[in-house]
């Protein structure tokens, strides 16, 4: 049997272990992992010059807005920079306008991807009230649904436990998971209200209107959710040791919990929040050494599941003004994987925890079959990195429309070359050589 394609002088980490072999491609598919004399003669070779194979990394946590959020991003821009940031899938947030919280509004998203999208692409939904509406939803192929405690975006009123637990059991019984933005919203917005009635606005303000136990209560609210509602969990953006340590003893306890960290939260402190302004305010917030270090810890030990860059753009004017209107998010997915191969090199963290994070895991998590393993039957997501290669962060040469970053001027070693979504590059030394639609819309349901 004749390949497609072959990549030779590599090393491929597999999604288990780092080995020297080349790669077979066909009809998209991985045939063959195996030394150059065993693998099948090849339409086209590559030689890769020695550089590292990962699996193509997934991020679970993205806002590619578009529709009436175009201005922000849109679903060809956010593709482009995911391609070039080396992320061959990646999964949208309904929060968009209009929102994805109808079986109608989720196929037309569907439709509109399939024609911009340049790497795979899956949706969640939000959990209307109607349980036939939650099952379609599922039918038509969402992921997973969101559930935002914080900001409320479904009908649902989430602030009762009782309601909270009747979402999550209609989710449950599609077999999806859901994902929550765990932060409770009475307190965040009675916070915020106080100390803006007190004429306090400063960064580190925000960071006081979202309180560490804020984010610990609705951790353990929808723990126990979970536990009620038989669903699989799924605790977006942790942000405190505390939270972390709920989690960690709900998995101990055998709840089906996972959780995900962003890079942010990882690398930045609240003290950089205040060099930093507002174009670094984020929900949930920046914490303090102490979290950041417990953030670490979870992430070597397997306690932390995925690295998600909660990748969230906007316009340069959304990021100005008052702490109290600046729109919170930062874009992320064309920093998220070379901050992570820099841990690697400076010694923070295994590769073996970044591949498992980025790519085994969220492939897992979330049902995504065929993804997340450099494995024969696998798709052919690989990304080619050159781990000594040097680049500075410079958000103008972003392809996401958002042109800011809090890691503008950093210096990072361990660079995405090249990026292959189902045996084609996408991507090559932050070009994109891909045409618009050349990617897949996913479905849940693995």
């Amino acid at each position: 049997m004749k390949a497609d394609l072959n990549l030779v002088n590599l090393k491929v980490h597999t999604g288990e272990r780092l080995v020297e072999a080349g790669i077979s491609v066909q009809d998209g598919k991985i045939i063959s992992v195996a030394k150059p004399p065993n693998l099948p003669e090849a339409d086209e070779t590559i030689d890769c010059g020695g550089l590292l194979a990962i699996p193509g990394p997934i991020d679970v946590h993205v806002h590619l807005r578009d529709m009436e959020l175009s201005y922000k991003e849109d679903f060809y821009t956010g593709t482009c920079a995911a391609a070039c940031g080396g992320f061959t899938t990646v999964l949208d947030m309904p929060n968009t306008k209009p929102l994805t919280d109808s079986p109608e509004r989720l196929v037309e998203k569907m439709e509109r991807a399939r024609r911009m999208v340049i790497v795979n692409v899956g949706f969640y939904a939000i959990p209307p009230l109607d349980e036939k509406a939650v099952r379609e939803l599922a039918s038509k192929g969402a992921v997973a649904f969101k559930v935002n405690l914080c900001r409320q975006w479904t009908e649902w009123d989430t602030d009762s436990q009782e309601n909270l637990v009747e979402a999550f059991r209609m989710v449950s019984d599609t077999g999806r998971p859901v994902a929550v933005h765990a932060e409770e919203g009475a307190m965040v917005r009675e916070a915020e209200d106080r100390l803006r009635s007190s004429g306090r606005s400063g960064v580190l303000d925000y960071v006081d209107a979202h309180p560490e136990r804020a984010e610990f209560r609705a951790v353990r609210r929808v723990i126990q959710a979970s536990i009620n509602s038989g669903v699989r969990l799924h605790v977006c953006h942790v942000s405190t040791a505390w939270a972390l340590e709920a989690v960690s003893k709900a998995k101990r306890f055998g709840v089906p919990v996972s959780c995900e960290v962003t890079p942010h939260h990882l690398f930045l402190t609240s003290r950089d929040l205040e060099k930093l302004g507002v174009k670094a305010v984020t929900d949930p917030p920046l914490r303090t050494d102490v979290d950041v270090e417990a953030l670490w810890r979870g992430l070597r030990t397997g306690l932390v599941d995925v690295v998600a860059s909660d990748h969230a753009p906007h316009a340069e004017w959304e990021k100005t003004g008052s702490v109290w209107e600046v729109s919170p998010g930062v874009p992320g997915l064309e920093t998220t994987l070379p901050l992570m191969l820099d841990a690697v090199n400076r010694g923070l963290v295994d590769l073996d925890v970044v591949v498992r994070a980025l790519c085994v895991r969220p492939a897992e998590v979330f049902g995504l079959r065929g993804k997340g393993r450099i494995q024969p039957g696998f798709d052919a997501d690989v990304v080619l990195v050159d781990m000594d290669r040097w680049w500075k962060v410079d958000p103008t040469e972003f392809h996401s429309k958002a042109k800011y970053s809090p890691f503008e001027g950093w210096r990072l070693m361990g660079f995405p070359v090249k990026t292959i979504v189902n045996g084609v590059v996408v991507a090559e030394e932050r070009e994109v050589v891909a045409e618009p639609g050349s990617g897949r819309v996913v479905v849940g349901g693995g």
